[in-house]
């Protein structure tokens, strides 16, 4: 048995809200969709060389405290995703900085508040 990818599935209340708010930060395509009547019920985004599904349950509800699951997106440039993270409509949670183990870093959640890392190779220092 051989695993041949993996995506996560965000579930929130309204999904509509969510699509919009990750094309705009992250500049993610609509790849597939699937509801009932005027109403999607699954979104699949494309988000660079990755997927990240979105679905609407009516139930669900904001994480609480202490996180189980956060998602992290490797980007070109951490600083400019997580302006526009921000300018989105993203919360922000820690600015981005370099980390000991050689990468920069910001956190930020998105409108579902679900918890968000934002990664690159820390730049070189000249």
């Amino acid at each position: 048995m051989g695993v041949r990818s993996l995506f996560p599935i965000l579930l929130v209340r309204d999904l509509p809200e969510l699509v919009r708010f990750y094309e705009s930060a992250l500049d993610a395509t609509v790849a597939y969709r699937f509801g009932s009547g005027d109403e999607d019920d699954y979104v699949s985004l494309q988000v660079g060389e990755t997927s990240l599904g979105i679905g609407r349950d009516p139930d669900a509800l904001p994480p609480s405290v202490g996180d189980r699951v956060a998602l992290w997106f490797y980007v070109d440039d951490v600083d400019a995703t997580y302006a526009a993270w921000v300018r989105a409509g993203g919360r922000a949670e820690q600015a981005p900085a370099d980390m000991p183990w050689g990468e920069r870093v910001a956190q930020v959640r998105d409108p579902g508040g679900t918890l968000v890392n934002l990664g690159m190779e820390a730049p070189t220092q000249p």
